[in-house]
């Protein structure tokens, strides 16, 4: 499972939806967005690192998605 955890406005996580929504289309890989203004823990633990990427509950990146390092890592797990 990949997660997105993004917020409202912010344009690098537009970006990263874009790869991540590419790659994971492609891989048949599952994937949700959560908006971390929604939860006072996620804003505390993730506020400054938006966007960020978490696979299979694991944070695997932040501010920008690396399309070669995201399939990557979902190769190897």
């Amino acid at each position: 499972m990949i997660t997105l955890l993004s917020k409202p406005g912010c344009h690098l996580c537009d970006d990263a939806r874009e790869v991540i929504v590419r790659v994971a289309t492609e891989l048949g890989e599952p994937w949700e967005e959560r908006d971390i203004t929604r939860s006072e823990e996620d804003t505390r633990l993730y506020g400054e690192q938006i966007p960020v990427t978490i696979i299979d509950g694991v944070q695997h990146d932040f501010w920008r998605v690396d399309e070669k390092r995201l399939r990557t890592a979902l190769a190897d797990r």
